[in-house]
């Protein structure tokens, strides 16, 4: 985009907003009419012919309201052996665009051809979406009614024959530099170097830059110091209790006495005649730690033993 203008059919540049002010740039191509289409187009030269065009460089703006105008002022200063420079902010956009749809009209390209004239002159070129789906829309459309039209009003075929044996060198210029990787399509794969700059680079050499710096980083640290962490870590995991399922308390007292205790074996006792079963001593039942509440559990009486035995 800082390479100056570039010519892309005979009488016909395309460049940035830069060019458009160089007066070096202007007198060494002999630039006698200027379009300026963007956003504060204004006319800067005063002994230049302008055609002043306010648009934005968005998809939803239309320019193919414009094409017919910009036609007619291209064609009639090149018929008049005048040069002519289109240019927007970046000269990748709307120049571009205006010069495609001029292409198309004077030639038998369609707007994909007529694009990669423009391309092999000016390697940046690279219309926005909803530019590039006007063209379309212009060739399957408007184009030939256009192509007629511009016969009618400029009826002189004195560009015909320069303007088709250019296209056809420009075309094979750019198959070249599309081989020698000069240019692109905008289908640059991801992890390629693109030649012009338009495509994305890749981010994945960023990651791994930033990876290597990571493991550098933890080589770099001590391996005491990662050693007193895992330690560190290990403690506080041993001391703390293993937590049980859900609803249950950990129990941390004495074992409770067993219940077999609370029971007279009869068969111990003596053989006296006295028959009657003795009281059973009342233990004390257990006591959980954390529910001291608890209602006693009462023991069961031994059963009375059989008067045969």
């Amino acid at each position: 985009m800082g390479n100056g203008m570039n010519k892309v059919l005979p009488g016909l540049y395309v460049g940035n907003y830069r060019d458009s002010k160089d007066a070096n740039q202007l007198n060494k191509n002999k630039i006698t009419h200027i379009l300026a289409i963007h956003d504060t187009a204004r006319r800067i030269h005063s002994d230049k012919h302008y055609l002043c065009v306010m648009a934005s460089d968005s998809p939803d703006q239309n320019l193919a309201q414009y094409f017919s105008l910009c036609n007619d002022f291209i064609h009639a200063a090149r018929l008049r052996g005048g040069n002519v420079l289109i240019h927007c902010l970046a000269g990748m956009s709307r120049s571009v665009t205006v010069a495609v749809a001029y292409i198309m009209t004077v030639t038998n390209l369609n707007w994909k051809e007529a694009l990669k004239v423009v391309k092999a002159g000016r390697s940046v070129a690279n219309p926005n979406l909803g530019f590039q789906k006007q063209l379309q829309e212009f060739e399957s459309l408007r184009v030939g009614e256009e192509r007629r039209r511009l016969k009618e009003r400029y009826p002189s075929l004195a560009l015909v024959k320069g303007d088709r044996e250019q296209c056809m060198l420009m075309l094979e210029n750019y198959e070249e530099l599309l081989q020698s990787r000069s240019i692109c399509e905008g289908r640059c794969a991801l992890g390629e170097e693109c030649p012009t700059g338009l495509c994305r680079s890749t981010p994945q050499r960023k990651r791994s830059s930033r990876n290597s710096v990571r493991s550098k980083s933890e080589i770099s640290r001590s391996p005491s110091t990662t050693s007193n962490k895992s330690t560190t870590s290990t403690s506080t995991n041993t001391s703390r209790p293993r937590s049980g399922p859900p609803g249950l308390r950990s129990y941390t007292g004495s074992t409770p006495p067993s219940r077999s205790g609370s029971r007279v074996d009869i068969s111990s006792l003596g053989g006296s005649g006295s028959r009657t079963t003795p009281s059973t001593p009342q233990g004390s039942p257990p006591i959980s730690p954390k529910r001291s509440l608890r209602k006693p559990i009462s023991v069961p009486l031994a059963l009375h033993e059989d008067e045969d035995l």
